[in-house]
């Protein structure tokens, strides 16, 4: 007989392999946003979801296709609690998430450091990423340079990780559009190979 811990890991995993409705290549699983899933009875289950930031539009859609997918499995009645606490970070993608937004064309965000609860600092950085350590007259340091001519605030001086082209793995990418198709992408361009994509931006 399946226990109640093991019903509520199999509708876990029902809710989070539903495709993500903005970027299909991901499930929900492996973009981090389902939180929990609670059995309340028989016929009767709570599904925590964490949008990636608040108003995000695609909530609604998720919810619609979590709901869809538990029915379908024989749960009468779902309901789909949005939860703001904790906060989604693009840290909760999964390593296999990161890789198939790779493949797909998509640079993955990079790893974020850990803050203290409060406010957070934010500085304005060039917009190419190559490693910041590198020398005068190479290409970061023009680009750095650049920056500051123009009263940008530089990124915290030491090794900074660059965005890596997706195509060829290049690690000089410029920044094109703060924003691309989503709110959540940025539009990138390699250096290298020319080819433009998106990035995940990191929150």
């Amino acid at each position: 007989m399946v226990t109640l811990t093991a019903l509520e890991s199999e509708l876990l995993a029902l809710a989070g392999s539903v495709p993500d409705p903005e970027l299909p290549v991901l499930t929900l699983h492996e973009l981090g946003v389902v939180r929990a899933v609670h059995v309340r009875d028989a016929d009767s289950v709570e599904v925590e979801l964490t949008p990636t930031y608040t108003g995000c539009p695609a909530i609604e859609a998720m919810s619609v296709d979590i709901e869809r997918v538990l029915h379908d499995h024989g749960v009468r009645e779902v309901t789909v609690r949005t939860v703001l606490a904790p906060a989604w970070s693009t840290d909760d993608i999964t390593d296999e998430g990161r890789r198939k937004l790779r493949e797909f064309g998509i640079a993955p965000p990079r790893a974020t450091t850990p803050t203290a609860a409060g406010p957070v600092a934010v500085g304005l950085g060039p917009t190419r990423t190559l490693d910041a350590t590198a020398g005068p007259g190479t290409p970061a340091a023009t680009a750095l340079t650049g920056a500051a001519a123009e009263g940008a605030e530089a990124e915290p001086v030491g090794p900074v990780e660059p965005v890596r082209c997706p195509h060829c793995g290049s690690a000089d990418t410029e920044l094109l559009s703060r924003f691309s198709s989503t709110a959540c992408k940025a539009l990138r361009r390699c250096v290298d190979c020319r080819e433009p994509f998106d990035h995940f931006k990191e929150l």
